[in-house]
């Protein structure tokens, strides 16, 4: 892999970190196109630093959905709400991470937690 096509790829993770935050504030359209770049760039991507950030959102993604829609059945007994909070703390949180993180040209140190 050539410095052009690490550092393309490098881009194109931290597009990913961008559209989850976005997403934020658009109801989650954006992280849907965030995943997908993540798998298809994962899969692509021979370089096992960028491989362990794409990781990182493919995982950022599928726990967030799946602790959103635990958030939205606890709406029912309006514990929801706070829920949705900490979600949204939550994401924002790993992906400022990943971020820095990136920056640094490191790999994420635990890309399997499901906290931070």
């Amino acid at each position: 892999m050539t410095f052009s096509q690490t550092n393309n790829n490098q881009t194109i993770a931290l597009v990913v970190y961008i559209l989850y935050i976005v997403s934020l504030f658009t109801g989650g359209l954006t992280a849907i196109i965030g995943v997908i770049m993540a798998y298809i760039y994962r899969s692509d991507s021979q370089d096992a630093f960028l491989n362990n950030h794409f990781t990182y959102q493919i995982r950022t993604f599928w726990i967030g959905l799946l602790y959103s829609i635990i958030a939205t059945i606890l709406l029912l007994v309006l514990v929801g709400y706070l829920l949705f909070i900490a979600i949204f703390v939550w994401q924002l949180v790993r992906c400022i991470k990943g971020i820095k993180v990136l920056n640094d040209n490191q790999p994420i140190a635990n890309v399997t937690s499901w906290l931070f």
